[in-house]
Parts: C-alpha cells; sequence; structure tokens
C-alpha cells in the first residue's frame, strides 16, 4: 500500500497596519551590512516594498493574540519604513504586506530570521553588469541608474564596460573560468575578435596576469602621452575617425590611440603644413620629420641672427611683470610656504619674462636665400623649428689667390657623414627578437649594440675631458709628440694639429637626449655666443683671453676628438680599421676615462629595455641581474619570456649602478654590485614571480595599498 504524500500549508497573507508592528528580539542580524536604511528607505519610496515582512502575533500572559505582530525576519525593511513615518512620507496606519506565521508552529522566530538572510542566493556580478545594460538600451541613462542603486555614476560606466565584453568571455567569466580582474583587463579593448584571440593565447600560459592581457591588447597603439599624439591632439585624431582606448579601472596617462596609421599621417600632414607656412620666409631647404638623430646638423655652418628689439610696449610689460614679482616675494619674505595662489602667480612670471627672453631672430635675407630650416616634434610635444643651417655646397663661393694665379674655391669644410639608420621591428614600443634558445651559453654581444652603447661612452668621454682641461691638454700633447717624434707622416703647413670630428654611424634613440650630450651642447651654444665670426677678430679674441678661459676652450674643443667607438674591424688588411688600431683606440679610451675619473652611471647611463636588455639574449640579462642583485633575483626571473625578463630586469637593475662591459672602466671588478653572499633580496618582486598562490592571495587580502574593486560588489 503506497504511502500518502503528506501536503503542507503555506503561511497566510495580509495588510497589516504600520502602526501594529514591533521589531523582534528573534531578529539574527546584529551587524551593519549592504545599503543603508537611509538608502533603501528612498529606494521604498521611488518603486514600494518590493518583499513583504515575516511577522508573528505578539501572545500576552495566557498566550492569547494582542493585535500586535513581531517582525523576526524583515527588521531593515521595518526600519526603513519607520524612517519614511518619521518624514511624514507614509501613515502611521498605512497597510504593510506581511507573511504571518502561526504562533502554534514549532520553527523558532530565530530559525524564520536565518534562514531568510542564509539561504538568498547573491546576485552574480555578471548578472548585475547585465542588467544596467539592459536599463541602459530601454533608455535610462548613466546618471539615472546611478542614482537609483546609491553608486557613484564611475561605478556604472565600469559595469557596462564590463558587461561589453566578448560574449564568449563572458561566459568563461560566469564559469568561472577568469577572475574579474582579467576580464577588467578586457575592457581596454572593444574589439571582440582581438580579445578573444589574446584570451587564446593567455588561457593556458602561466602569465596571464592582467597587466599582460592589456599589453598584449595595446600593443600595435601609441600612447596618448607620446609626443605625436600631444602634437596632433587627442580631437584631431578622433575627428579624423581615431579610437581612443581606455581603462576605467587604472590610470591609463590618457589612454592608447588605436591607430598609429592614421596618427603618423596626421603628424606629417600637420608637420607639412607648418613648413609650407615657414618655406613662405625664403628659405632654399627645409627638412622635416618626427625627430632628428644627435648631431644631425654637424658639418652644416649654423647662421649667426639678429634678436629683434623688445618694443616699447613689451618693455613696459616686462617692467610691470618685474615689479610685481618684486612685490610678492617682499610681501612673502620670511614666509615658511607661499600660498598655492601666490606660488602659481610667481611661476606664471618667471615664464613670461623667459619668453621675453627668447627673442625672435632677424636671419640676412643673402643668407636665407642659401640657409635652410630643421622642422620637427620637440620632446614635450610641441613644434621644434631650427632655421639658419648653410650645407657645404650651399656656401658663398671665397676667391683667394692660388700659386698660378687663378681663383681657387676657398675650403669650406667636409660636408656632415649621413647616420645610418637601422630597420627596427616594434611591438608595444619593445624590440622584436626571437627568443634564444634554452642554452647558457654567453654570447658576445651584437656589434650593432656595442656601437651604441660605446657612442654613450664617447660623448660621456668628450664631456669629462672638456672638464678637465689638464687632462685635455695632456692628451693634445701626447698626439703632437707622437706625430712629431715617430716619424708618422704629416702633409700641409708649417704645423697641422687638428681634431677630426668624429660622427656616430650608429646611436641609440636616447642618445641625443642624455644629459651628456644636453651638456656637450650647452657648452657649445654658450661659446658660440662669444667667438667672433671674422678671422682676424677670432685670433685677437683668443689672444685676449685668459689662462683660465684658453684652457676651457682647449679641452672642448680636443673633446670633439675624442674617439672611443668599438668599430668593425677590416680582415683582409685593406685601408679600414685593424684589430691592433681598435684595440689601442679603446686602451687610450680607457685611460683617458681613468684620467677624467669617468663614471658612466654618474653620467647618467642606466641599463633598460630599449637600450640594452632588449637587444641582448636572455642568458646576458640573467647576468646582470646576477651581478647587480644576487643569484636568487636572477632565479626569480629566469622563468619568465625574454619580454617579461627584460621588462622586470630593468626594474632590478634601476639605482643599483650596474653597467654592460663596454661602459665599465678597464679596472672595474665586474662583480662588484653582486651580493657575494648570493643571500636573500630585498627587492620586493611582483606577485607572478611567486609561485605560491596562497601567499599571494594572503597578501591581497592584508595589502592596505591594493585599491578596492568597486566594479562588483
Amino acid at each position: 500500500m503506497a504511502t500518502a504524500v503528506q501536503k503542507i500549508t503555506l503561511s497566510s497573507s495580509r495588510d497589516i497596519p504600520f502602526n501594529k508592528l514591533v521589531l523582534s528580539q528573534s531578529n539574527v542580524r546584529r551587524v551593519k551590512a549592504g545599503v543603508s536604511i537611509e538608502e533603501l528607505a528612498e529606494d521604498i519610496a521611488r518603486r514600494g516594498l518590493l518583499q513583504g515582512l515575516n511577522v508573528r502575533p505578539v501572545l500576552d500572559a495566557e498566550d492569547k493574540e494582542t493585535g500586535m505582530f513581531e517582525i523576526p525576519a524583515g527588521g531593515r525593511r521595518f526600519r526603513a519604513l519607520e524612517r519614511l513615518v518619521k518624514q511624514k512620507r507614509l501613515a502611521k496606519t498605512a497597510p504593510v504586506p506581511c507573511v504571518v506565521r502561526d504562533p502554534a508552529a514549532g520553527i523558532l522566530a530565530e530559525d524564520d530570521s536565518l534562514a531568510e538572510n542564509c539561504q538568498r542566493a547573491p546576485l552574480h556580478p555578471l548578472d548585475q553588469f547585465r542588467a544596467f545594460q539592459t536599463l541602459r538600451e530601454k533608455g535610462q541613462s548613466e546618471d539615472e541608474i546611478a542614482a537609483a542603486f546609491f553608486v557613484p555614476v564611475n561605478v556604472v560606466k565600469q559595469r557596462l564596460r564590463l558587461a561589453s565584453v566578448s560574449a564568449t568571455l563572458l561566459e568563461t567569466y560566469a564559469e568561472d573560468g577568469m577572475s574579474l580582474e582579467q576580464l577588467m583587463a578586457f575592457t581596454v579593448s572593444s574589439d571582440h575578435a582581438r580579445q578573444e584571440q589574446v584570451w587564446e593565447a593567455t588561457r593556458n600560459s602561466w602569465s596571464k596576469e592582467p597587466y599582460q592581457i592589456r599589453r598584449m591588447l595595446t600593443e600595435s597603439t601609441v600612447r596618448a602621452s607620446d609626443k605625436r599624439a600631444v602634437f596632433v591632439g587627442i580631437d584631431a585624431y578622433e575627428a579624423a575617425g581615431g579610437i581612443v582606448l581606455r581603462d576605467l579601472f587604472q590610470s591609463d596617462d590618457g589612454g592608447w590611440l588605436q591607430d598609429a596609421a592614421l596618427l603618423d599621417r596626421l603628424a606629417a600632414e600637420k608637420l607639412k603644413i607648418m613648413a609650407d607656412e615657414i618655406a613662405n620666409e625664403g628659405w632654399k631647404w627645409i627638412e622635416v620629420a618626427v625627430s632628428f638623430p644627435y648631431d644631425n646638423a654637424r658639418g652644416l655652418r649654423e647662421l649667426a641672427g639678429t634678436p629683434i628689439d623688445i618694443t616699447a610696449d613689451e618693455q613696459a610689460t616686462i617692467d610691470a611683470l618685474k615689479a610685481e614679482y618684486a612685490k610678492l616675494e617682499a610681501e612673502y619674505d620670511g614666509a615658511d610656504e607661499l600660498p598655492d595662489e601666490v606660488d602659481e602667480r610667481l611661476g606664471e612670471i618667471e615664464t613670461a619674462l623667459a619668453n621675453f627672453e627668447s627673442r625672435p631672430v632677424q636671419y640676412d635675407p643673402a643668407d636665407i636665400v642659401r640657409a635652410g630650416v630643421f622642422v620637427s616634434i620637440d620632446a614635450d610635444g610641441s613644434l621644434l623649428v631650427d632655421r639658419g643651417y648653410v650645407r657645404p655646397e650651399d656656401e658663398a663661393p671665397t676667391a683667394v689667390d692660388g700659386e698660378d694665379g687663378e681663383d681657387t674655391p676657398a675650403n669650406t669644410g667636409d660636408p656632415a657623414a649621413p647616420s645610418v639608420q637601422r630597420a627596427v621591428i616594434t611591438i608595444g614600443g619593445q624590440p622584436v627578437e626571437p627568443e634564444e634558445d634554452e642554452d647558457d651559453v654567453i654570447k658576445p654581444l651584437p656589434d650593432r649594440l656595442v656601437m651604441e652603447l660605446t657612442a654613450h661612452r664617447t660623448l660621456a668621454l668628450r664631456d669629462a675631458m672638456a672638464n678637465n682641461p689638464h687632462v685635455a691638454m695632456t692628451a693634445l700633447l701626447h698626439k703632437l709628440v707622437t706625430d712629431a717624434f715617430q716619424r708618422m707622416s704629416s702633409a700641409g703647413g708649417c704645423l697641422e694639429a687638428s681634431i677630426h670630428h668624429v660622427f656616430f654611424p650608429a646611436q641609440s634613440a636616447d642618445l641625443k637626449d642624455s644629459p651628456s650630450a644636453k651638456s656637450v651642447n650647452e657648452r657649445q651654444e654658450a661659446w658660440k655666443t662669444d667667438i667672433p665670426q671674422d678671422d682676424q677678430a677670432l685670433w685677437d679674441w683668443l689672444d685676449a683671453l685668459d689662462d683660465a678661459s684658453r684652457m676651457a676652450m682647449l679641452a672642448h674643443c680636443v673633446s670633439y676628438g675624442v674617439n672611443a667607438l668599438h668599430e668593425k674591424v677590416d680582415r683582409y688588411g685593406g685601408s679600414g680599421l685593424s684589430q691592433h688600431g681598435l684595440e689601442r683606440r679603446l686602451g687610450q679610451a680607457d685611460r683617458l676615462a681613468r684620467a677624467c675619473g669617468l663614471d658612466m652611471v654618474e653620467a647618467g647611463w642606466k641599463p633598460t629595455v630599449e637600450n640594452y636588455l632588449g637587444r641582448v639574449t636572455k642568458a646576458r640579462i640573467l647576468e646582470a641581474v646576477r651581478e647587480a642583485r644576487g643569484e636568487q633575483a636572477a632565479q626569480l626571473i629566469d622563468h619568465l619570456k625574454k619580454g617579461d625578463m627584460a621588462k622586470e630586469a630593468e626594474r632590478l637593475l634601476a639605482d643599483t649602478g650596474w653597467l654592460p662591459e663596454p661602459l665599465r672602466s678597464a679596472d672595474a671588478d665586474a662583480t662588484a654590485t653582486a651580493d657575494p653572499s648570493g643571500g636573500e633580496s630585498d627587492e620586493a618582486l611582483p606577485a607572478f614571480l611567486s609561485d605560491d598562490e596562497a601567499e599571494q592571495a594572503g597578501d591581497e587580502e592584508t595589502d592596505p595599498d591594493e585599491p578596492a574593486m568597486i566594479a562588483a560588489e
């Protein structure tokens, strides 16, 4: 005989006046959490009560109903209604939907309260993202959604962006196949196909950290802080159809410009427009480029223009600015700290006065017709116009009496040797080189890299020699004595002692911005302003210099002849550089470096991905980290791919003073900066370098600097 299924009876529901309800002490919720009572009250006022209260009759001493009802489940809703009653927005006798429990039931009030709070399934973050998206599609604005759910507008934008990720990736996230942080990283790009491609490339890889996903999604883009982007302007780029990728979840420095080709075209077009305007001035030639290599004007004669005189109105403005500056200085003399507005005003005055000092220059029309201009983009994204350079072939012929009585052209000097540029394929701003074989062989540095490194050293050595006249004099005398006593051929008149300027056929992109380059250029410009153009006047000026100035000028001129470049040798005994000549050159360069006290670290050279680490093998990278930070630091990155290894090595080597062999002094200990004990490194490494996932999780929970995740709460 079959057993009859027992039927259940649900508790009845009815409306009970608000003033007949009281809170129960059986409610298990004690700690405030979630939406505040104030926000819940506003939500009830807007949309009404979505869920009734769970109540039980209040019994007297004889177990008879008193007409009052206590609330074991729904206390927060009751307090929100109570707030509305106090604000007179809800009547005291307003009916409240309630589910009334039978007092004879065997279920405790605490049981009901606990069940109502524990058996609710929290909403998956993805459902919330999609719900926000649905509200947006149905006409609600981002501000309206934010107001309805009591969250900042930026949170709504973040969650809408998360909902716009590829449906395939959203399903993966819903099935716990990726973390919320990884999903956030994919919002950088709106290209679903590219998002899925990157996920396929990283899902089975050990390196699928959010930063790696962002890097792969933006590897072919251009930073908004790039000088080309600043020069063109983000508005102009977007007006031309360009797309700017933004990261709503962390600082992105203005974002990324997706179409690099479009940006280059816009930059070239704007430079061309600027060049067309400058061409109206009558110059013979104008060279236009995004940037020019260091020393690009070598071999060209620079015209000495005449600064335009200051007008009466400009002088009056200058006097007024100086008077205002002096008044502010006197007013706040002795103050520990200037008010922000005063400090800002002083800075504005200093900038304005500096602009007046940089006077426009006038050139002789006869010079303009044979001279040219370099037009490029400065490091800060502004237009850089360098006027007034005459090529040797454009010089006006100067006749002198030759031995046969005929006129001969004057010697105008050798033109500058062209810079040799190499094609470098880059992705994300880093050179693309194939992964090295998994061996530990330390291969020789590439010749091209050694030439670039020694170009840095040559420039730094020139700067050091120019600041040490004693060494410069010794070097010059050594050269002259060698010429005089070692039977070397000497062509020309009674005495020839010349410095042949050495050009850099290979140079890295950062050479022209190095501290040495800036120091050499500043010194050259400082001397140039004082040197007369006329030959006889130049002789008289030099003759009148004091000994200190003569020595400084000598040191500066001699420094231009320094050649510490490593170059390929001629293996076939031709007219090129021999192996013996190279060794002699580098040996003398080491001697000069010791005499000048040259330190390439103090000269400003630091190992980066671009100038060294991205150009050498993984074994070389590990060797550098091992020398500078010890064996353990090297072991922590030896499992990384080359691009990531180079990036981490740059961070580890920062401020260690480590130098590659071509930049070290001859007697330097190559392992001086390494930890001789091979002990623990104090360097704080990124979490992905650790294999202990539990430890990483613990660190994430206790790190006070970790930004709070507000995209899904």
